[in-house]
């Protein structure tokens, strides 16, 4: 149950204060209640058991802005964030990536806007900022619209009494609560002090198509070229369609993996008109894949089961279709189709793995300011400072080289795409590894030296042993250090297995049984670190370390054991929706999966494999694991996503 509550310190306000109620409740607020004053705030905040909307009364927009802030995704504490001039007890914010890092900044990026959102965890620091505040100085947040001569005496923004509202955005970042920014685009919203400004804040939003605005608002801010130039220039068209026939993002989603699957089958049938039709297909996949997130933002129908749903399908859209270039280009003729398409799916996953945990490493950093600032002259603090001037840069050639050279998601699929049409599978893979490659080396040299520059150690804000996947069998182990040197040393024993099984196989031997033995050793010796600190600048990579070491090895088992390509590249597929499983939950703070202890580690599973090649049934136990871990990760959603939420509801009903 969401609660809006409208501070009106002022009765003469009264028209203001209910017009603001109004847009709350047509803005999806389940109860909207009007406070006189702090105190009032505090108590309605303190038997709340749902998120809490603020706002003042001072506040002009168009509803829709109110609805943007009362769903956004980001995160559960969210603050509106203005471009406006401050006015005298509005309190100034600055953000990085996305976040209100500090208020009252010297080098703010914008003013607040007046209306928050605050989480239930959140809640009682707001209801204690409420009474704190309320002691602090007068709450008269909507006096000057009916005296503007007052204006002046309310407060300004160098550590006098201020606005009650800005009174509690200041308090809530002061206590360290992690609060995103939500800005306005296209739409209209204003604090206003007189009557006059009011008067010309309502002109501007009625001058505005909120239907027309909320579509435009529906595509990203910020997209790579091909989506931004291919895509988005006619797929609202698409979105506007599929909201009034009432397809929802879900559906959409399936859809785009079906024409993804068909696009796979095609690419393994081969011959060019089956290639330039799966093009086709990859392609209108591709825009659904859009469409799918431009439906949400535009119906505002978000759910973090939506969210999870779009992260894991893009990724086995992608992986289906490396499998049928894989097979295609084996039914070709070429031996080793397969190999690439493993080779393809490793790589973007290790990549991905990066991408999260920096992420998360920069995100962690913005919200501490003065380390990141310490060492300006720097390498890192000038490749820094070069990126934010090129991000900065909008539509310029170095902007769009910046976003094309690392390798989005558009380009990917519309490389396989042309590469697949006018070439076949074999070359869409080979671009694909390549490009890959060479995206993979620029961003993690650049991310290497600005994460030495920033100093943050990342991994000290999550839970270490969830996220690297360590399971029972690590926790056994006897506890060493440097976790980033052991999980290299880990990659790079599977690395050499796999060479050395590769050059056993072509030779027609076998690969000796002290290789997988000693590689093993190499990994467990990386499990070690489990419970070590992970506090050096650059254990953000850490986990993507692992991840390749447990998938080459399995590769390395696969190939020594002589199993069926397929067979390693399902197993490979497994491993990869149980992990990003895991950095999708992290991305969107999520506790573990219900049945992660089950999926026994990437130690206990290389343990197994092992086992398996020794005894000389590496395919049997490809094949057991991949369908247990199968297993386990279905009845983990299902538990996570149908049966644990309808028990919380009291009924049963699917997610979505």
């Amino acid at each position: 149950m969401t609660l809006a509550i409208v501070l009106a310190a002022d009765p003469a306000a009264g028209h203001l204060t209910e017009r603001l109620a109004a847009q709350w409740r047509r803005a999806g607020a389940d109860d909207v209640r009007i406070a006189a004053d702090l105190t009032e705030l505090a108590d309605l905040v303190a038997a709340a058991t749902g998120p809490v909307l603020v706002s003042g009364a001072d506040l002009v927009a168009h509803t829709a802005v109110l609805k943007h802030l009362a769903t956004s995704p980001v995160g559960p504490t969210v603050a509106l964030v203005l471009t406006d001039p401050p006015a005298p007890g509005q309190a100034t914010v600055r953000e990085e990536r996305g976040q209100v890092v500090e208020v009252d900044a010297a080098d703010a990026s914008g003013v607040f806007g007046g209306a928050l959102r605050v989480g239930p965890a959140d809640l009682p620091a707001l209801a204690d900022a409420a009474r704190r505040a309320a002691g602090a100085a007068p709450d008269a947040p909507d006096a000057r619209l009916t005296d503007p001569a007052s204006a002046p005496g309310v407060g300004a923004t160098d550590g006098g009494p201020r606005n009650a509202v800005d009174r509690l955005v200041a308090d809530l970042a002061a206590r360290g609560t992690l609060i995103f920014a939500q800005r306005v685009r296209l739409l209209v919203a204003h604090r206003v002090g007189d009557e006059a400004q009011r008067a010309a804040a309502e002109a501007a939003v009625a001058a505005v198509d909120e239907d027309r605005a909320e579509l435009k608002l529906s595509v990203k801010e910020r997209d790579d070229f091909f989506t931004t130039f291919f895509v988005s220039t006619w797929s609202p068209y698409v979105t506007k369609a599929a909201a009034r026939i009432g397809i929802g993002p879900t559906g959409v989603t399936m859809v785009s993996v079906a024409f993804a699957v068909a696009a796979a089958v095609l690419f393994g049938v081969g011959g060019r008109p089956a290639l330039v039709a799966g093009a086709v297909l990859l392609y209108l996949g591709f825009v659904l894949d859009c469409v799918d997130g431009q439906l949400a933002r535009y119906t505002r129908h978000f759910s973090a089961w939506g969210g999870w749903l779009d992260t894991m399908a893009d990724r086995f859209k992608e992986y289906v279709v490396y499998a049928g270039l894989g097979f295609g280009a084996t039914h070709a003729g070429f031996r080793y189709g397969w190999a690439l398409a493993l080779a393809a799916m490793t790589l973007q996953t290790v990549r991905h793995m990066t991408d999260t945990w920096y992420g998360a490493l920069h995100d962690e950093a913005a919200r501490r300011p003065k380390v990141v600032t310490a060492d300006a002259g720097g390498i890192g603090g000038k490749l820094n400072a070069a990126s934010t001037r090129v991000q900065a840069d909008t539509g310029s050639v170095s902007y769009w080289l910046k976003r094309t050279v690392v390798f989005p998601i558009g380009e990917r699929w519309a490389l396989i795409a042309i590469a697949a049409a006018l070439f076949g599978p074999l070359v869409a893979l080979v671009a694909v590894l390549v490009w890959g490659t060479l995206a993979f080396a620029y961003t993690g040299g650049l991310r290497t030296l600005r994460a030495r520059w920033m100093r943050v150690p990342v991994m000290a804000t999550v839970d270490a042993g969830l996220h690297r996947d360590d399971g029972l069998l690590a926790r056994t182990l006897p506890t060493a250090r440097r976790p980033l040197l052991l999980a290299v040393l880990g990659a790079l024993g599977s690395a050499g297995t796999l060479v050395w099984a590769l050059l056993a196989v072509h030779g027609g031997g076998d690969l000796p049984v002290f290789v997988p033995v000693l590689a093993l050793v190499l990994l467990l010796g990386a499990a070690q670190a489990s419970r070590a600190p992970h506090e050096g600048s650059l254990d953000w990579l850490v986990p993507a370390a692992l991840r390749a070491a447990e998938y080459l090895f399995a590769i390395a088992v696969g190939v020594a054991g002589r199993a069926p390509a397929w067979l390693i590249f399902g197993y490979v597929l497994v491993l990869t929706l149980h992990h990003y499983d895991l950095t999708a939950r992290l991305e969107k703070r999520q506790s573990a999966p219900p049945l992660h202890a089950a999926t026994l580690g990437w130690p206990g599973r290389s343990l197994l494999l092992a086992i398996g090649l020794i005894a000389g049934y590496a395919s049997i136990a490809l094949a057991t694991l991949g369908a247990y871990l199968l297993v386990v990760f279905v009845a983990s959603v299902v538990l996570a996503w149908v049966v644990l939420p309808a028990r919380a509801r009291g009924g049963v009903r699917s997610p979505g």
